[in-house]
């Protein structure tokens, strides 16, 4: 029996206590200790390990811990004075991605939930005599009380500071998905209230606080730090474009080699290596993590199992498809040369905030590289500024674009589109309207070589399905055959379509009409 592989298990104590197989990655808490961050900011794209390192740090060095789960591990071999710090401190862990919600109130009580849960995990300082009678009163507000969320702006400082005086030592803040409840407040109207909160809760917590060992905090995107991290002058910024950390967030080529080799897959490498491989993550070349883990266990169920796009759904995309449609022209043509195989050259900045993230195209590039759908091949510095020549990282991702990218491109075509003559051009059997209309729309749409016939298919189900009298089918057996698209209306006396769709290297037009 091999090892269980941990699909969708992001706490490290869990891996180890349960035997799953596990990547070994505790090196990253030596580099930590040894770069002596007070203030650590990770990002890195969604499913690329976060959570899972954060747990780590958390198992490693909180007081009360088990030290077994690090039995074997790297960070065991790497001397005293890192093994010397294992449960030493009290911590605190917050993971903002609950607040990804519908609405403002539900948002910030699932942040206020988090602090809350932090407060009763280490009520223990309830029984220790260093904290004043209002200072349990207070701890006691903030884990029972549960007052309305601007009351906890101050409240991690005060856990911190609570913290010491029971135990003497500085607390550790561990702080998860920061940037989560920034995106969601954005698309739903409350973003100012909850930059504010975030930033006054960082603020108090993580500059000038004297009970802090160190934080380190991990995300999607760094948001401006003049929108968040304002006056934090003991921030340290660790990006994928970093010389520092690249091997701890994704797979390397050896890890991910060694991994086939336990599972019998070593003949499926280059497969993995063409689909999840190909990102540039602080100078390190690694593999997607959550992809990479999925294909092994499905190929372990099933040796000859096709490869699948298994991020295609967990990334946020919410920012990328509100910007795609927003795109120009040119826009839509450099996408075109990204699927076709080809790169594009844009400048590229870290700094970004959710207010200025319309204010021109080229940060829809920024936030593509910056969330996974991108990476750099190459830089050049000109007139103070950055350029980066950007490609797809590899199969997987092209797979998102050729399907996802492309039909929201033209969902949004076809929404703002004005069908009425097109539909008029099929009923009175003008095939030269007809193509005159479809032309119309195509031009804009984004054309991909490789798509061929599914690619029109695709664009003219989403077109025709406009119409408000008639029913489309798509692909369905009828009577001795299967249409490609079969257009009626409930009447059986009214006219139906059936349209089948070819394609051709020349251009041709056959000016009959319909039959």
């Amino acid at each position: 029996m091999k090892k269980p592989l941990p699909i969708g298990v992001e706490f490290f104590n869990k891996i180890r206590s349960n035997d799953y197989y596990y990547v070994d990655k505790t090196l990253f808490i030596k580099e930590l200790i040894d770069k002596k961050g007070e203030v650590n900011l990770f990002t890195r794209p969604r499913r690329f390990g976060k959570t899972l390192t954060l747990d780590m740090l958390r198992c490693f060095f909180e007081e009360g811990q088990d030290p077994s789960l690090f039995h074997g591990l790297k960070i065991m071999e790497a001397g005293e004075k890192y093994t010397s710090m294992m449960g030493k401190f009290p911590v605190i862990f917050l993971t903002l991605k609950s607040a990804k919600t519908g609405d403002e109130k539900s948002a910030f009580g699932a942040l206020r939930n988090e602090i809350v849960r932090e407060f009763k995990r280490h009520d223990f300082v309830l029984e220790n005599d260093a904290l004043s009678y209002e200072e349990k009163e207070k701890f006691r507000n903030y884990k029972d009380w549960k007052p309305e969320p601007d009351a906890y702006k101050d409240s991690l400082k005060f856990l911190c500071e609570s913290l010491k005086k029971a135990t003497g030592k500085n607390a550790i803040i561990l702080i998860d998905e920061y940037d989560v409840p920034l995106e969601s407040s954005f698309y739903d109207g409350y973003y100012d209230h909850m930059i504010a909160f975030i930033r006054s809760l960082f603020e108090g917590a993580l500059k000038t606080n004297t009970a802090l060992e160190f934080a380190v905090i991990t995300g999607c995107l760094r948001i401006s730090k003049e929108s968040i991290f304002t006056g934090l002058n003991n921030l340290k910024i660790n990006s994928i474009m970093t010389n520092n950390y690249g091997e701890y967030f994704g797979f390397t080529d050896e890890e991910v080699k060694t991994m086939l080799d336990f599972y019998d897959l070593s003949d499926r490498y280059d497969e993995v290596r063409s689909w999840y491989n190909g990102y540039d993550f602080g100078g390190k070349n690694v593999y997607n993590p959550w992809s990479t883990i999925y294909y092994v266990d499905d190929h372990v169920a099933k040796h000859d199992a096709f490869p699948v796009s298994y991020w295609a759904n967990t990334s946020s995309n919410s920012i990328v498809r509100d910007l795609i449609a927003r795109a120009d022209s040119d826009t839509k043509s450099e996408i075109e040369k990204l699927i076709e195989g080809g790169s594009i050259e844009k400048p590229v900045h870290e700094d970004i905030t959710y207010g200025e993230i319309y204010d021109k195209q080229d940060n829809l590039w920024n936030f593509m590289f910056f969330t996974g759908y991108l990476k750099i091949t190459s830089q050049r510095f000109e007139a103070d500024k950055l350029y980066a020549t950007l490609v797809i990282p590899n199969r997987e991702t092209k797979y998102i674009y050729s399907e996802k990218i492309i039909n929201w491109f033209d969902q949004e075509i076809v929404k703002k589109a004005d069908r009425s003559a097109l539909f008029e051009t099929m009923k009175n059997g003008d095939a030269g309207g007809f193509e005159k209309e479809i032309n119309k729309l195509l031009t804009p749409s984004i054309s991909y070589m490789d798509s061929y016939e599914n690619f029109y298919h695709g664009f003219m189900v989403g077109i025709l399905t406009g119409s408000n009298e008639y029913a489309v089918k798509s692909n369905r057996e009828s009577g001795n055959g299967r249409s490609d698209i079969l257009m009626r209306t409930v009447n059986v006396f009214e006219k139906a379509f059936v349209i089948e769709l070819k394609t051709v290297n020349r251009k041709e037009r056959n000016p009959s009409p319909w039959k």
